[in-house]
């Protein structure tokens, strides 16, 4: 197999794994809280993002890896990882802007992971941090659709009092 095809295999079957610990293991038990309890624990994952800065770390990631990618990935899961901090309190307080909180944590985390997936120029020169796109990722894109979907099913009474 080829890099890209190992890379490709890698990232699918997490997400495939990462899926079905969230269909059969995750949502029952998310299914049975408040939203603002379930949104909060779909969140907590995206709090570490800030650990995506490694991308910018010469030793962890090859030197070759282009600017163009270590800076847009780290600073996108930087920001992402603040709003995701952010949203923890929102939620937990119940603050009335949570809801929008939550909302700009998932635009700004999507489009920055859909960004770095579409480079896939750049695998090569992931070295040591190979492991933040296969395993990470994935368990991001799934927390990202379950929080999406919850935000959008969401009672109007309930994104009315945000």
């Amino acid at each position: 197999m080829s890099m890209l095809e190992i890379f490709g295999t890698q990232l699918i079957l997490s997400l495939v794994v990462f899926a079905l610990i969230a269909r059969w293991g995750l949502s029952p038990w998310l299914n049975r809280q408040d939203g603002y309890v379930a949104l909060f624990w779909l969140a907590v994952p995206h709090a570490f993002r800030h650990l995506g800065l490694v991308f910018l770390v010469p030793g962890v990631v090859a030197p070759s890896l282009p600017g163009y990618f270590s800076g847009a990935a780290a600073y996108g899961d930087l920001a992402a990882g603040l709003l995701a901090i952010v949203s923890l309190v929102a939620l937990k307080q119940r603050w009335a802007l949570a809801l929008p909180i939550v909302w700009a944590l998932n635009i700004v985390g999507v489009v920055d992971l859909a960004n770095a997936l579409r480079q896939a120029e750049v695998i090569p020169h992931f070295q040591s941090a190979w492991y933040i796109p296969t395993f990470v990722v994935p368990a991001l894109l799934v927390t990202h659709a379950m929080m999406l979907v919850r935000l959008v099913k969401m009672p109007l009474a309930a994104r009315a009092a945000t």
